[in-house]
């Protein structure tokens, strides 16, 4: 079997900052200290009203090509992670594959995924080029969960970031693309959830509602159930982590970094407790981007490269979770 590796892998963050002092003044009962301890961020950034999750993927892309000296003739497949797409049809990775030059002879396709999704896309390039379909994938992720949030829900604005990545996944590379773990459970769909908007439910409807929290929201925003959320995340991701230490015939004194969605802080910090990781062996990169949901994973793991978090010969395990609900991991091997 072919292996596979992550070749290049950059991201971009839209210009407009929102930090918490921003967030205070719109809504006073919410101190700077309490958001930032209740979610671990200061800051996120939201693309502007002109700015969709395609010219965010298109700025990634074309960071990843000039950052690793990528020749975008060499591209043979295109696999494109978003919940935010320009339109129902056509495909969105059709568009970035004109905007991107790659060549017509490359595959391309959309998936709907949200805090798994890069942990998805990595076992979709990993299977194209294992069956011998595709040798180099440019794998982007990109969403814009601000375009759906209410401007009164203020815990989903404290902690929703927009942001892009790019990966490119080869045959040879900085890090080897081990076994995976992946599962669903759609049980838990309308947990998070914008309901109103597609075929089912094609009629807007922005009646707006408030919270017990005082949050302001319509079926036609993003809906989460925070508490339900956290319950699902508790139950799944420990046995995940032992699932993927299994597949890959690892303990998990083996790994030598942990890198997870970045949900928020206060979760993190309890699923690290809950399995047991050390401090020195988990990644936070939350606090200057929030959760931009299927880019968390590939944003915390560039700055993990960066502050030299993975050495050569250290093994990374990666675990994506929630909106689906959906979850998975793999490890990487440098």
């Amino acid at each position: 079997m072919l292996k596979s590796y992550i070749k290049g892998i950059e991201y971009y963050l839209p210009e407009i900052e929102v930090t918490n002092e921003i967030l205070s003044n719109e809504h006073p009962e919410w101190e700077v200290e309490k958001i930032e301890s209740k979610t671990g961020i200061k800051s996120r950034f939201v693309t502007a009203n002109n700015e969709f999750a395609s010219d965010m993927a298109v700025k990634a892309a074309n960071k990843l090509f000039e950052t690793y000296e990528i020749d975008r003739n060499e591209i043979d497949f295109l696999l494109y992670c978003t919940q935010s797409p320009d339109y129902f049809l056509p495909t969105t990775a059709c568009i970035l594959q004109n905007k991107l030059c790659i060549p017509t002879s490359a595959g391309a396709l959309d998936y709907n995924l949200g805090c798994s999704g890069y942990i998805y896309g990595l076992a979709l390039a990993k299977g194209l080029i294992s069956a011998g379909i595709a040798k180099n994938i440019l794998l982007i992720t990109s969403e814009t969960y601000s375009k759906y949030i209410n401007k009164g829900d203020k815990s989903n604005k404290t902690i929703f970031g927009d942001a892009a990545s790019a990966t490119l996944v080869s045959s040879n590379g900085l890090c080897e693309i081990c076994n995976f773990s992946l599962g669903t459970d759609g049980n838990g769909a309308e947990n998070l959830i914008v309901k109103e908007g597609g075929i089912r439910y094609p009629h807007k409807n922005y009646t707006e509602r408030v919270d017990n929290y005082g949050n302001i929201n319509s079926s036609s925003n993003l809906f989460m159930n925070g508490p339900e959320i956290f319950s699902f995340t508790s139950k799944a991701v420990p046995a995940l982590i032992n699932d993927v230490l299994m597949s890959n015939e690892l303990n998990k004194e083996d790994i030598d970094l942990f890198i997870f969605h970045q949900a928020n802080k206060f979760m993190l910090e309890h699923l690290r407790k809950k399995i047991g990781i050390s401090e020195n062996k988990f990644f936070y990169y939350i606090e200057k981007c929030g959760n931009t949901v299927s880019s968390t994973i590939p944003i915390a793991l560039i700055e993990a490269i960066k502050d030299i978090k993975c050495l050569s010969g250290s093994k990374v395990l990666l675990a994506g979770f929630g909106v689906g609900y959906s979850w998975g991991g793999t490890v990487l091997k440098f």
